[in-house]
């Protein structure tokens, strides 16, 4: 299973990212990715990092074959993959291509279309 940790829920992501993590990974779940306060240090955000392995650590004892998908916040994500990767449990990033699109009026609106997932070493 993929355990979708970042502020993108999976019924949101286009249909190519929600069905390579279907065939690769058999399933999806959704952890919101927790507010970092700014004015935390790395100690405070080491406080949520154990947390949220600990909440991961169980969801690993009933899903043996977890993978998580985790984007968002660099310290806590840093932080968090470090302690993940070093109980065995894999994590992995998804990539995007950008394209930008200028409109008649001048805006640019930027597209992030989906590529794979890249797993953190």
């Amino acid at each position: 299973m993929l355990l979708n940790l970042s502020n993108h829920p999976a019924h949101l992501w286009p249909e190519a990212q929600r069905q390579a993590a279907t065939d690769a990974y058999g399933g999806i779940q959704d952890m919101p990715f927790p507010a970092i306060p700014p004015a935390f240090d790395t100690d405070g955000v080491r406080l949520m990092v154990a947390d949220y392995e600990a909440r991961i650590r169980a969801l690993a004892l009933e899903h043996p074959r977890l993978v998580v998908h985790l984007m968002g916040e660099l310290v806590f994500t840093h932080l968090l993959v470090t302690r993940l990767l070093a109980i065995g449990i894999p994590c992995v990033a998804s990539t995007t291509e950008r394209t930008v699109i200028e409109e008649v009026d001048g805006r640019k609106v930027s597209q992030f279309l989906f590529v794979r997932f890249r797993y953190y070493r």
